[in-house]
């Protein structure tokens, strides 16, 4: 190939194991000359075949942002047609992904602390891990800075997750070894979680069931999940309890023994009571709660080091209990034990 690409920085092994991009120490500019065979190609078509250790969406970001300059002009067009002999100037930056790892301080409401283990109780619009549209500002952030010995730690420990939007009690590992039993404990059921939930509509069957239905996603709507023919999904099981109803709503407790993606809220939804507050699954904005009626409750589990008996308990937050006041629906936190 034709073409000269000079380095001007220098490149390292991407910590966040992401093949689709290298990280970079710093910003690089690369120079080229477009070759014969790439006469008539698209724009990002030629950066991709010039630098083939970063994916196509990565270079049209860079495009786009106005980090290609195109016979010394910025060439903000992905699609932009190029002449044999065309000079390139690409600017290349750390991916979005290179910065996620890194620590931010925050506040964390913490339940209970060791050297090994770490509870915490999350709050509604807290992100767990960081991806796509959430490369900071997440709990894995917030870890980072928390305690040095995160950094060392897949996940910075983090052994399970809540959604962005639901609320409640977290494990976490502090050390490799505890890292690895709440694994190990979780995948063998032996974590147990409870959660409450606010559904639609007033529940008419028997007092507690156990959904078993597998989960996958859902082929109208990838932003979901769904439940599907066993095969097809992976299996997913959920006991539900009715602690109280009215004719516009029920308060469930759900006790999870797998954890799938959006388990409980599509089980209820399957059921024909979707959470109040989850639009994404059929659920409305009623009663001031504009996100999924959703908080984990309860842990119980044995010390993944010591193997001491542990439970511990979370009250609903401020908005939940509103809207079990204004629903009508009595909370005793005496019956969940």
């Amino acid at each position: 190939m034709n073409a000269e690409i000079i380095s001007t920085g220098e490149e390292c092994d991407d910590p966040l194991d992401t093949p689709a991009d290298v990280v970079l120490s710093e910003v690089e500019i690369r120079h080229g000359e477009v070759p014969a065979e790439m006469h008539g190609w698209r724009l990002d078509r030629v950066l991709a075949r010039l630098i083939p250790e970063f994916s196509r969406t990565y270079l049209q970001q860079l495009i786009v942002d106005g980090a290609v300059e195109l016979r010394g002009a910025p060439q903000r067009k992905p699609a932009a047609r190029l002449n044999v002999g065309d000079r390139l100037a690409v600017g290349l930056r750390p991916p979005q992904q290179a910065q996620a790892f890194v620590p931010e301080a925050m506040s964390l409401d913490v339940v209970f602390e060791d050297a090994d283990l770490l509870v915490i109780h999350k709050p509604a619009g807290l992100v767990v891990h960081p991806g796509a549209g959430n490369w900071s500002g997440t709990l894995l952030n917030g870890l980072l800075a928390f305690h040095a010995g995160a950094s060392a730690l897949p996940r910075a420990g983090i052994v399970h997750r809540l959604d962005k939007e639901t609320s409640g009690l977290m494990l976490v590992g502090k050390s490799r070894r505890a890292v690895d039993a709440l694994v190990r404990a979780i995948a063998a059921r032996e974590v147990k979680r409870l959660y409450l939930a606010l559904a639609h509509g007033r529940w008419s069957g028997q007092p507690e069931i156990v959904v078993d239905q597998a989960i996958g996603r859902d082929t109208r709507n990838r932003l979901r999940m769904a439940v599907v023919e066993a095969g097809s999904g992976k299996p997913a099981q959920t006991t539900l309890t009715v602690l109280d109803k009215t004719p516009l709503a029920s308060l469930l407790a759900c006790r999870l023994h797998t954890g799938r993606t959006h388990q409980i809220r599509v089980h209820a939804a399957w059921l024909g009571h979707p959470l109040v507050g989850d639009v994404l699954y059929g659920g409305r904005s009623l009663w001031g709660m504009t996100r999924q009626a959703l908080h984990a409750t309860r842990l119980e589990l044995k010390h993944p080091v010591t193997g001491e008996a542990l439970v511990f308990r979370s009250e609903p937050p401020q908005d939940f209990m509103d809207a079990l006041q204004q629903a009508g629906v009595h909370y005793n936190a005496a019956c969940l034990d």
